[in-house]
């Protein structure tokens, strides 16, 4: 703008003119440009509109699926929480049913100790119930020995032979017979005679033992001494037998000795069975004495040629006698009774 109090000039006119023509020609280009941006900002308007639109659409999406997915985590909660109570109680219930177990576990440890001790109570009495029957059986053995102590066994005596002289007899011929100088020398009585068992039995193939009862001990051993020497005694021309008579207990422990005594024999330790079941034999120029087999286990230890020498047959008695007890074979047939009774001595 020019100051007013300045004039108009033909070359102002001329500048005013390029002027107007100027800022039409700005006007156009400004109206072509805001037609530009209006174009544009329509464009950009439709873009907007249809982001929005776009936005709007996945929103709902979004909203539809975070409404899916609510309902879900609601159905899987509902779920997880009555499976949450279900373990629970099966919880409480397997809770429940331990406690039992442990209480009936408890009561039947109870009772398994009360049996153990009621158990272990009827063994100790039954290991001294069968104590004492060892006990009762051992005295009753050595009480039935003592009686016994003057009996002589005469063993290969026919059946009906004592009809015409008697048992009594018959004994006197056998001294005469076989010792004619005992019994010159000694007077020798006889208490009592007779056949075990009692009754004869037809089925019998051997015959019956004879018990001669003697009035003193020294008679017994005299005789058995001289029988020992003479190793071959005769009735009639028929060998018998003379041995100490002993009861059942004694003889079965007499016959456990007999192997050992075999097996000593051969090694010439000169072994005999003393009275009343005991062992002795020459061992090293001295005469040794055992009562019982583990009395003899524990020498033999000691010795290793003895051990040796008996390591088999004593471990062969034992097992022998297991089996036997354990089949009842602890007494043999009474038809081969002699024959056990002439082996043993």
């Amino acid at each position: 703008m020019m100051p007013p109090n300045k004039k108009d000039t033909p070359i102002q006119d001329y500048e005013d003119d390029e002027t107007e023509e100027m800022q039409e020609a700005d006007l156009k280009k400004l109206i072509r440009t805001l037609r530009s941006s209006q174009k544009q900002i329509l464009e950009l308007q439709k873009s907007l509109m249809d982001k929005i639109e776009n936005l709007s659409h996945k929103n709902e999406i979004l909203r539809r699926n975070q409404n899916e997915m609510k309902q879900l985590v609601e159905q899987e909660t509902v779920i997880v929480t009555r499976n949450h109570n279900e373990v629970k109680n099966s919880i409480d219930q397997m809770k429940n049913t331990l406690e039992s177990l442990k209480n009936r576990m408890g009561e039947a440890e109870e009772r398994i100790l009360d049996l153990e001790g009621r158990a272990q109570e009827r063994i100790q009495s039954d290991q001294r119930k069968e104590e004492e029957i060892r006990n009762l059986k051992h005295i009753v053995g050595n009480l039935q020995d003592t009686i016994k102590k003057t009996n002589i066994r005469v063993l290969g005596v026919p059946e009906g032979m004592e009809r015409e002289k008697g048992l009594e007899g018959l004994f006197s011929e056998i001294l005469a017979e076989n010792f004619p100088g005992l019994e010159k020398d000694r007077v020798i009585l006889v208490q009592e005679a007779h056949r075990t068992p009692n009754k004869h039995d037809q089925k019998r193939a051997s015959p019956r033992h004879v018990v001669i009862k003697l009035s003193t001990v020294k008679h017994k051993e005299k005789i058995l001494k001289c029988a020992r020497e003479k190793c071959q005694i005769i009735l009639r021309g028929s060998p018998i037998r003379l041995t100490a008579d002993f009861s059942s207990e004694t003889l079965q422990a007499r016959r456990e000795w007999r192997y050992i005594a075999q097996v000593l024999r051969e090694n010439n330790c000169q072994p005999r069975i003393l009275y009343p079941a005991k062992l002795s034999f020459v061992n090293e120029g001295e005469i040794k004495t055992f009562h019982s087999k583990q009395k003899l286990k524990e020498f033999v230890t000691t010795h290793p040629t003895l051990q040796k020498m008996l390591k088999d047959v004593l471990h062969t008695e034992t097992r022998n006698t297991v089996i036997n007890m354990k089949e009842g074979k602890g007494r043999k047939p009474h038809s081969k009774r002699s024959q056990e009774i002439q082996s043993i001595y």
